[in-house]
């Protein structure tokens, strides 16, 4: 089973560079998305043999996520039901006979770090949802995470530390969730890996230079582990200023 997640950072955008042609190259399982910048009825994707699911923001042009899947779920969950965090389209689950799937845009602290303290409380909140999809059946989740977890994760630490997605907090906070009971795919089988990344800014040509963050995840419940064939990062996919990630499991 293949999975991808994709941050397009607008899908509009992406589908006039080349989104369709990626997808269809790649045919996975699902394919997970995140800002989608998207609104119901703003576009309309022919994607014949998936099912598609859509979590929209409130406000309009902002953050939302999309499912597209070949397998239909046995049920879908918008959100953690949780009305503070539930305005901004950032979760969808799917349930499948062994598995959970889901998807997050997690929160960015911003410039300034203006919005840090609504992040802790978000990741308080993300993780038990988590654990508590976990207590029932093994959980795969995977999106656009917005930390940097270590150094090795990201080109320049020194510089970034304490910056949005390389706080000490925000690090802090992938510790707890991975000592809840998850794996960092990509991490389990590639722990030196350096160089790995899944987001460039726009600025000073760093994707040519490849001065980026791995921000984007594959994690499982650590009873998955076996099941992980590979995992992977797509990083000469263009047309986002993410790439795909993606994993390969056994069932």
């Amino acid at each position: 089973m293949k999975l991808l997640s994709w941050n397009v950072n607008g899908l509009r955008a992406c589908m006039g560079k080349g989104f369709l042609d990626f997808f269809r190259a790649e045919a996975p399982d699902c394919l997970c998305l995140q800002e989608t910048k998207l609104q119901a009825g703003q576009i309309e994707l022919d994607l014949p043999g998936y099912l598609q699911y859509w979590n929209y923001a409130e406000k309009k042009g902002y953050s939302g996520t999309a499912v597209f899947t070949r397998t239909e779920p046995l049920s879908v969950r918008y959100g953690m039901d949780i009305d503070r965090h539930d305005a901004e389209g950032r979760v969808i689950t799917l349930e499948f006979p062994d598995f959970y799937l889901v998807t997050v845009y997690t929160p960015n602290s911003q410039d300034g770090l203006k919005r840090l303290d609504y992040r802790m409380d978000w990741e308080d909140a993300f993780r038990e949802f988590l654990c508590s999809l976990d207590r029932t059946k093994p959980v795969v989740v995977c999106g656009d995470m917005n930390v940097a977890h270590e150094e090795i994760d990201l080109k320049n630490p020194a510089t970034n530390h304490m910056n949005a997605g390389f706080t000490d907090r925000e690090r802090e906070k992938m510790t707890l969730l991975l000592q809840s009971g998850f794996t960092d795919s990509f991490r389990s089988l590639y722990p030196d890996r350096t160089g790995a990344y899944s987001w460039w800014s726009y600025r000073m040509a760093a994707r040519s230079r490849n001065a980026g963050w791995r921000i984007d995840y594959f994690l499982l419940s650590d009873r998955l582990r076996p099941r992980l064939r590979d995992a992977f990062i797509l990083d000469q996919v263009l047309g986002s200023d993410h790439c795909p990630v993606g994993v390969e499991l056994q069932w």
